[in-house]
């Protein structure tokens, strides 16, 4: 407790906890924009739910990843050489969630795309069930827990901190849930968007993990231009119903 006022205390342990809030939350909005995804092929009396369970082990995973710093800084260690590259779990860790999340929006699109092709596995049928709805989210909180977990671990010493930070992230991310959720899934336009953001952040994920960084602000500057030229196109959509009804 002492620690804890004593952190109040200082003018850097507040900038720090501000960039590590905003961090946060921007990294949750990829795990968010997968679990609304996933949620919305479930029966409707299932997807808050799927929502609520999927953000809250997140919030789990990543607290549970706190308690084990330690040995989270350890999984940036090179374990293995191929090819003259070194990679460490964290690596691995990330290709493989990458990879995952490139087949599984790839599907997805595919599904969109050609519907009578996949009419078993399309929204509210037998092809998605509860338990593997979640099992998937579980496999993309991992990943985006660790990877969250790394950063906020470079950006500041103070377990508190981090603590506070993801608190506030996921209580974000469980407010934004369903609003979100129900955005999507009542725009078709918007499902093909996200499914393409989920694309751009599954060859970042591979990309990162081979050693190549790409800065996250050129990814989510392009996601934001991407969504502002839908909403004007959404805009202008609207408009035109609105003039072919009134003039009815």
């Amino acid at each position: 407790m002492q620690n804890i006022l004593a952190l109040m205390q200082q003018p850097e342990a507040w900038v720090a906890l501000g960039t590590l809030v905003v961090m946060e939350v921007v990294l949750g909005i990829d795990n968010l924009l997968f679990i609304s995804i996933l949620s919305n092929k479930l029966p409707e009396d299932q997807r808050e739910r799927a929502r609520k369970i999927g953000i809250s082990l997140a919030l789990v995973l990543r607290l549970g990843l706190l308690a084990t710093v330690a040995w989270i800084v350890q999984l940036t260690q090179p374990v293995v050489t191929l090819l003259g590259n070194e990679f460490s779990w964290k690596d691995i860790i990330l290709i493989a969630g990458g990879l995952f999340l490139v087949w599984k929006a790839t599907k997805e699109i595919h599904h969109h795309v050609d519907p009578t092709d996949h009419e078993d596995t399309m929204i509210g049928t037998a092809g998605m069930t509860f338990g593997s709805a979640i099992v998937q989210i579980l496999i993309l909180d991992l990943v985006f827990s660790i990877d969250s977990i790394i950063t906020a671990v470079g950006m500041t010493p103070h377990v508190e901190i981090m603590v506070v930070a993801v608190v506030t992230a996921v209580t974000v991310m469980l407010l934004a849930a369903n609003p979100l959720a129900n955005f999507i899934g009542k725009n078709p336009t918007i499902v093909m968007l996200a499914l393409s953001f989920l694309l751009l952040i599954g060859t970042t994920l591979i990309a990162e993990g081979f050693g190549v960084d790409v800065p996250k602000g050129y990814v989510y500057a392009a996601m934001a231009f991407s969504a502002t030229v839908e909403g004007l196109n959404m805009w202008a959509r609207n408009a035109r119903l609105r003039k072919k009804a009134a003039a009815r």
